[in-house]
């Protein structure tokens, strides 16, 4: 007998969760649009890069190599690692979806703060897992709030260090201390998606500090210092227990041809990317201290962002932005995340935050 249901059963979970927003593109009434929602570069791959992924066209009907050999070889090299302890995915939340794979189960809890990256509760959702959300201190972790949320249950714990969206980090002491008293059945992630932008020597560097921690994996990305947003490339280091268990749950070619073409490329031509790094992190500190002496709270940052606790204002100020063409990152009730763009688009963006303030 056929059943009069008109659509197919569907996981329950779906019900409440909301798809993942990614930041939104506005127009002006002169027609520019300055994109300042989505955290990327405002510069587009180098010409050997560009160039790297243009011969690498040439085999698009050919699969990918599945185990990005050369750009692990490569990687691995670059950070000082064993090779076995890098695996590649489709950028660095591709790979927390993979990890989450590995650890998330009915029952499971992931530990994290917020608020920090939006997708961090949509993925836990998806996992099967139970988010235990821990409220950010001063715009920062507050780790000792997330050791007490450790329990029996308790699989993965993400810190987001740069954190998205305040852009604020922990320190070396602190971490190493949290992570000294982390339980060794919890995962720790540290997601660096930012790492390439800090210019604060207390802010750990993640690689440093896993290589006697087995429980410690680090998330990075080819996504936003290297310019390659588009071609979805991150990677995770991490002892081999895990990253072969992620390896298992990567689909299969998932990280394709252009980008580990691409991949390589850049770290050829990582001097040249690294001094487009300072350019932005010298307008991120021209942009933060014009929003200071304008009236805005903005707490330090090492990432390519600022943040703006807007609270109230915070839809109302982003449509300002909107109207001459700026998109911006809105958080409802709590604040606007701003990229770091071009000098110009900063310039325009400034122009509305300092009228805006003028009338708060």
């Amino acid at each position: 007998m056929v059943s009069e249901s008109k659509s197919p059963y569907l996981r329950a979970v779906l019900e409440s969760i909301p798809a993942y927003k990614p930041g939104r593109k506005v127009v002006g009434p002169d027609g520019r649009s300055m994109k300042l929602s989505s955290n990327e570069s405002p510069y587009g791959p180098l010409p050997s890069v560009r160039e790297a992924i243009a011969r690498a066209a040439a085999d698009l009907n050919r699969y990918p190599d599945p185990g990005s050999t050369e750009l692990v070889t490569r990687l691995a090299a670059h950070l000082g690692v064993p090779e076995e302890h890098v695996t590649l995915g489709a950028g660095s939340v591709g790979l927390l979806q993979q990890l989450l794979a590995t650890v998330g189960e009915p029952g499971a809890e992931i530990v994290y703060a917020w608020r920090s990256f939006e997708a961090y509760p949509l993925l836990v959702g998806l996992s099967g897992a139970e988010s235990v959300q821990v409220p950010l201190k001063d715009e920062t972790h507050d780790l000792e709030a997330l050791l007490d949320a450790i329990t029996d249950d308790t699989r993965m714990v993400l810190v987001c260090n740069p954190n998205n969206p305040t852009g604020t980090t922990v320190r070396e002491r602190e971490l190493v201390d949290f992570l000294d008293r982390v339980p060794d059945h919890v995962l720790v992630v540290l997601d660096e998606a930012y790492r390439e932008y800090v210019r604060d020597a207390q802010t750990p560097d993640g690689v440093a500090l896993y290589a006697d921690r087995p429980n410690v994996a680090v998330l990075r990305t080819f996504s936003k210092a290297y310019g390659l947003a588009a071609v979805r490339l991150g990677f995770l280091v991490a002892h081999p227990h895990v990253t072969a268990a992620v390896q298992k749950t990567l689909v299969p070619f998932a990280v394709n041809h252009l980008a580990q073409a691409a991949g390589i490329a850049s770290l050829d031509a990582e001097d040249e990317l690294l001094e487009r790094v300072a350019t932005t992190v010298k307008e991120r500190e021209r942009v933060r201290e014009a929003l200071l002496a304008s009236g805005w709270t903005v707490p330090p940052t090492e990432a390519n962002f600022v943040w703006l606790r807007a609270g109230q204002d915070t839809l109302d100020f982003a449509a300002a932005c909107a109207e001459v063409g700026v998109s911006v990152r809105p958080f409802d009730g709590e604040g606007v995340r701003v990229s770091i763009g071009t000098p110009e688009e900063n310039d325009t963006f400034l122009a509305v935050a300092t009228t805006y303030a003028k009338r708060r």
